[in-house]
């Protein structure tokens, strides 16, 4: 738990005890898509006694901070991503699984002119797939 309380508070968030069980579930090794929901699944198989809504603002806050990267897949649910480097995802919608696609991979040609006073951040591509 030393090293996810050490992220933590490197972002200037407090190590609550809800906080630090819920980043030792997102953080203890490889790169994770999850939803709010999967998160609160995991939580309560877990013993962790936590409501959907505070994993929810639990989330938001580690967004707000870089420590997890949104993924608006569609307007049903919203995923959150431990990779937070730039990169682009296959979404399939049978098993409702994201895949990471390296950034190199994908290739987005012309982009159009953003609108007065504003400058593009960044470029998402997700591509929709289907089980055979």
């Amino acid at each position: 738990m030393d090293h996810i309380d050490e992220l933590l508070a490197s972002r200037g968030l407090r190590l609550t005890r809800q906080r630090r069980q819920l980043a030792g579930l997102l953080f203890r090794g490889g790169d994770r898509h999850v939803t709010a929901e999967m998160l609160a699944r995991e939580a309560r198989q877990s013993g962790i006694r936590v409501s959907l809504a505070t994993v929810y603002n639990t989330l938001h806050q580690f967004t707000r901070v870089d420590l997890l990267r949104r993924i608006n897949v569609d307007s049903a649910r919203t995923w959150f991503d431990t990779n937070t480097t730039v990169h682009h995802h296959f979404f399939n919608t049978g098993s409702l699984e994201l895949t990471d696609i390296p950034e190199d991979r994908v290739s987005v040609d012309v982009l159009p002119a953003p609108p007065d006073g504003t400058t593009i951040d960044h470029v998402d591509v997700v591509i929709r797939v289907i089980p055979r």
